[in-house]
């Protein structure tokens, strides 16, 4: 009857009782018997025809974007399809899921600041994990050949259009494998998970055109720096690099090793230019603590990143199995902690005596989700792709 439903307003949830049937035109309709009031909106929704446009809002206010804006709810639809195609792809290569501890004694597989927390029943400081790099490889000295996990990580730094405190990363760790061979997974795994989206591996993107079909291209991090500042750094000395990188405008401390000036003048010169998926490998070791030396040449690593659209969503490499040299790694890294930078680690005794028992050669594979997810949904912010993203207080 009218009289109920003049009581009725927008944003009202009802239940209504009656007949299916269609209309001339083929729409669905129900011949209403009986109509009743679920749940009471006392707060009126955005209106209709502006909808709900200013970011901050629809941020803190979640809930109110995902009604009014279809295109928002796509967005994570299409987040949890990217996911499942992803584990439906490693669960049919062999891969185990596995979960590993987001609070952690010793935090590590990363550098970055943590989140610090308390554990009162064990009396000691924890730390949710930036990365569970350590664990999952724990799990390979114990006999599990493949293992991957996507784990909520927290790392305790700035925000911009593709960093969040708290994060999704895909790990997974393969016995027997090398940064070549999870080159060509990574890839794969891409390439395969645009198509599941979009049915194709050429994507739109902002103002480009992405190609995803593999092989991707490969360049060195020197021919990078090379080709993109101008600036050749194999026959320079370290301080002659320092001054070359300071008068192209690179802010430097001024106690830098040669291999983090490279990375530092990378960083500047080349990471903003690759726009199609591009492998960027032989990392300096002096920023790569866990990966394997390049025998033939060990200042550099076994290690590559995948830059698509400036922005990195790929890191990965050889995996160091060898505790004598992991443990050098680790007391540089603890040197640098006791000299004040807060991203370096402490040493991990446990880390270390589980490698002592012997692991396999290993390459290991980090994808930042919710960057894969920007690039697959056509979203410029990182924000666009969390539910729930941080922000600071209302008032």
């Amino acid at each position: 009857p009218y009289k109920i439903y003049r009581r009725f307003d927008s944003g009202d949830i009802v239940g209504a009782e009656g007949t299916v049937f269609r209309t001339r035109t083929g729409e669905l309709t129900v011949l209403v018997d009986s109509i009743e009031l679920l749940s009471k909106s006392i707060r009126p929704l955005p209106e209709k025809w502006h909808g709900l446009q200013d970011k901050q809002t629809r941020y803190r206010q979640r809930y109110a974007d995902l009604i009014m804006n279809p295109e928002v709810k796509d967005v994570f639809l299409k987040r949890t399809q990217i996911v499942q195609a992803i584990r439906d792809m490693l669960n049919a290569q062999d891969f185990i899921e596995v979960e590993t501890p987001v609070l952690q004694p010793i935090y590590g597989g990363a550098n970055a600041r943590p989140f610090t927390t308390y554990h009162n029943t064990l009396e000691q400081s924890l730390y949710l994990r930036i990365a569970n790099e350590l664990y999952l490889k724990r799990l390979i000295v114990g006999g599990f050949e493949r293992v991957y996990e996507f784990s909520r990580d927290f790392r305790n730094e700035g925000m911009d259009r593709d960093h969040n405190p708290e994060f999704t990363m895909l790990e997974l760790y393969q016995a027997y494998a090398d940064y070549i061979q999870i080159m060509e997974l990574t890839e794969t795994l891409i390439a395969d998970t645009a198509k599941t989206i979009h049915g194709a591996t050429k994507i739109p993107y902002q103002e480009h055109e992405l190609d995803l079909t593999p092989p991707w291209q490969r360049l060195s991090m020197v021919d990078a720096v090379r080709e993109h500042s101008g600036i050749d750094p194999v026959p320079l000395s370290a301080d002659e690099l320092y001054k070359a990188a300071v008068d192209a405008g690179v802010d430097l401390a001024g106690d830098e090793t040669k291999g983090k000036i490279i990375a530092e003048l990378f960083d500047r010169f080349a990471e903003s230019e690759l726009i199609q998926p591009t492998f960027i490998t032989d990392y300096p070791i002096e920023v790569s603590p866990f990966a394997k030396k390049k025998p033939d040449n060990p200042e550099f690593v076994e290690r590559f990143e995948c830059f698509i659209c400036g922005m990195e969503v790929v890191n990965a490499f050889s995996e160091l199995n060898d505790p004598i040299d992991q443990r050098q790694r680790f007391l540089e890294q603890a040197s640098s902690l006791e000299a004040g930078d807060d991203e370096a680690f402490m040493v991990d005794e446990d880390y270390l005596r589980a490698l002592e028992y012997g692991m396999p050669p290993t390459g290991g594979l980090g994808i930042g989700i919710d960057r894969l997810t920007m690039l697959l949904t056509n979203q410029y912010s990182i924000r666009d792709v969390i539910l729930f993203p941080q922000m600071r207080p209302e008032n």
